[in-house]
């Protein structure tokens, strides 16, 4: 049998997914999410949140993608812990299948996100929520007054330094190079800055720290020294990878890999597109929630005008033959 065509599917669970999630929901579109094996987003990688509007005492990130899981459920949303293999955006309904199991919608709203890049070393990955962060306005806040490092030399890096500038004690710039790659502009306000320190030709052999950042370890790829650098933190900004290879081929996407979008609707009709896989900008949990609810009040409006365009062609032909 041909599978059941739903009226929205969900690709991805993170809060920008979650949120789409309970609009569609309310909306009574029935909304199927596959949330994916990493469910949450990067969220479930953060220890506690602070800037998420609601929480005075701020919240932890798995209680609070929890929080929302919970609400889309409660609404309806039927919520499959599986990756998704597969896409078809030629024709609609649109196929979307896990492994074998094939699945039709007539929208889909992509919320895959954007995976943050990092060093891949052993000591960074331990302590990841403990001092080591690709967020510096999610996380700078913790670290008020104390020395902290950014790893990078591009413009996020730049803008990481100064934020952390206004809340830290010191700020060293780790970069591997003798020169940044960052705009002239990003570069000026960066050197500029008292607090702001730039550790050139290095690269960060190791995190230091027993349950904390307590210091990272620099190795000079000139001369070969190494040099403990002492921090409370360190903030990876070398950049985010858009999880669109499954969209390839069949959306627009930038250079970098991001979804090009016009608000929530992409290059193809009936698909949106919510949170970090299209913002390359803001990356922030409020910021992907309100895309969120963006996409499925779009997605909810495109389909009422379908079934209105279809009534009304409905009512020509049985008119044009008498019935």
């Amino acid at each position: 049998m041909p599978p059941k065509t739903r009226k929205v599917i969900i690709i991805g669970s993170g809060p920008a997914g979650l949120t789409a999630a309970v609009y569609a929901a309310r909306a009574n579109l029935e909304p199927l999410m596959f949330e994916g094996y990493g469910w949450g987003g990067q969220l479930m990688l953060t220890t506690e949140v602070e800037n998420y509007p609601g929480f005075p005492m701020g919240v932890m990130g798995p209680e609070l993608m929890q929080a929302f899981r919970d609400q889309a459920e409660r609404f309806g949303t039927e919520i499959v812990p599986a990756d998704v293999t597969r896409v078809d955006l030629s024709s609609r309904p649109f196929g979307v299948w896990v492994d074998d199991e094939e699945y039709r919608a007539e929208a889909i709203v992509i919320s895959t996100g954007a995976s943050a890049r990092w060093l891949g070393l052993e000591s960074e990955t331990s302590l990841r929520g403990h001092g080591v962060s690709s967020c510096a306005t999610c996380d700078g806040f913790f670290f008020r007054d104390k020395p902290m490092v950014v790893v990078g030399g591009g413009d996020s890096a730049m803008e990481e330094a100064l934020y952390l500038a206004r809340i830290g004690s010191k700020v060293t710039i780790v970069h591997r190079r003798d020169a940044f790659r960052a705009s002239k502009i990003m570069v000026d306000r960066a050197l500029a800055n008292d607090r702001v320190h730039v550790r050139w030709n290095g690269v960060v052999e190791e995190v230091v720290g027993d349950g904390r950042v307590e210091g990272v370890r620099v190795r000079d790829v000139v001369t070969g020294e190494t040099e403990t650098i002492p921090a409370a933190a360190m903030f990876v900004a070398i950049g985010h990878t858009p999880n669109t290879e499954l969209f390839r081929g069949q959306l627009e996407l930038d250079p970098d890999g991001y979804v090009v979008a016009d608000g929530s609707r992409t290059s193809v009709e009936g698909v949106f597109v919510a949170g970090d896989v299209q913002d390359r900008l803001y990356k922030q949990a409020i910021t992907a929630a309100g895309s969120g609810c963006i996409a499925a009040i779009d997605a909810e409006r495109w389909l009422e005008l379908g079934q209105a365009l279809e009534t009304d062609q409905a009512r020509t032909a049985s008119a044009a033959t008498g019935n």
